[in-house]
């Protein structure tokens, strides 16, 4: 058994000062210490999923983070995992825990995670060894998931068994408070107008965003798609799987980089598979994050299936998460103010109804995602 602060402090040493997670028991002393530290921060996500694209996205923005969570939550990892870190090549720490070990007493539903935790993580190509018991196992372990991440640019796991570490109690609030009921929806609808298409947004998006100061990344399907037929520029990032996890993804890199303006283009179908990333936006994000979500209301790129979106008032879920503007439309106007007039302390968010379809003969990238990844890190003089 170990003291939290001594592999805590071992990490700092080597950069790590964000942690991103989910809470598990055995984590509890870990968590605690790192909210006590003023200068270290730990995000607290709904999803695994959601904290492993939250430490991605930190990490290529410059600031090396450890993702957390008990190993019942690899389940909901499994997609970043496979088509955001892997196929981007991003580096980061893992601790896992073990909850039903082989052999140790746990709840019934640890059973089969518990027995499978290891092989699943050697499955998803994730090297893995137990968290360190004794002080003089924390350097050298710290140095071989080093050497593993330097080599390849690909996570390195600690599975962490129960008490593991020495107990810790919580000396501060972990969470601010950021009440916005003052937010007022801004209302950008004319019924008299045809809806915009995807294309036509995409332009005058671009048009807002500089490469010099802006990164626009671009959820999984049509809209990275025809973002990069448009114009495939040095600051953009498409997302060519990790469904939902544009916007978790994206908080990361604008926490990592409050220099830059981190604009997120969302679909409807995406954005309401890991909507819980919502309110991890409002409670962490800065007004250098604008989360554009374009709602046509369909799967547009598995066929057109309907999504439940034509029934649920996202900008009012904008607003009770956090967002500190809001607008919901179907004008172009919309994009105009939110780049103009987002003065706020915190996010904006800005739903656009826009029809379906895309244009004849859609490209898809012909830059491979970890090449699109290592480009835009020059670009901002980030490295890993």
């Amino acid at each position: 058994m170990i003291e939290a602060k001594e592999f805590i402090e071992a990490a700092r040493e080597l950069g790590f000062i964000r942690y991103t997670g989910v809470p598990c028991s055995f984590l509890t002393p870990f968590i605690n210490y790192v909210i006590n530290d003023n200068e270290l921060e730990y995000i607290a996500s709904t999803n695994e999923g959601d904290a492993l694209a939250t430490t991605s996205g930190s990490v290529i923005g410059g600031q090396r983070s450890i993702v957390m969570m008990q190993n019942s939550g690899l389940g909901n990892a499994v997609s970043p995992i496979t088509s955001l870190s892997y196929i981007f090549r991003i580096p980061f720490l893992m601790i896992v825990t073990h909850r039903g070990e082989p052999g140790v007493k746990d709840e019934p539903q640890h059973e089969l995670m518990g027995q499978i935790t290891e092989k699943l993580c050697n499955t998803m190509q994730i090297p893995s060894e137990t968290f360190p018991s004794e002080t003089k196992e924390i350097i050298p372990a710290l140095q071989r998931a080093e050497k593993f991440m330097s080599k390849e640019h690909r996570p390195y796991a600690f599975i962490m068994k129960k008490g593991s570490i020495t107990p810790r109690k919580l000396d501060k609030k972990m969470i601010k408070d950021i009440t916005k009921s003052e937010t007022e929806i801004r209302s950008l609808f004319d019924e008299k107008l045809t809806r915009l298409d995807r294309n036509t947004v995409l332009r005058h998006i671009i048009n807002h965003t500089s490469a010099d100061d802006s990164i626009l990344i671009a959820t999984t399907g049509f809209t990275g798609r025809e973002l990069f037929s448009i114009n495939d520029r040095v600051n953009h990032i498409y997302m060519v799987g990790s469904m939902g996890c544009a916007s978790s993804f994206g908080l990361g890199l604008a926490l990592a980089r409050p220099d830059l303006k981190i604009i997120v283009i969302d679909g409807d179908g995406a954005g309401l598979m890991r909507m819980g990333n919502f309110a991890t936006i409002g409670t962490y994000a800065s007004n250098n994050f604008i989360h554009i979500l374009l709602d046509n209301e369909v799967h547009d790129s598995t066929g057109g299936q309907s999504t439940v979106s034509k029934n649920i008032n996202l900008a009012m879920i904008a607003k009770a998460c956090g967002y500190s503007m809001v607008l919901s439309g179907n004008k172009m106007e919309l994009i105009d103010e939110l780049f103009l007039l987002n003065k706020n302390e915190g996010p904006a968010f800005g739903h656009l109804k826009i029809c379906s379809g895309t244009i004849e003969n859609l490209p898809r990238p012909n830059v491979k995602p970890n090449e699109v990844l290592r480009r835009m890190m020059r670009h901002i003089n980030s490295s890993f």
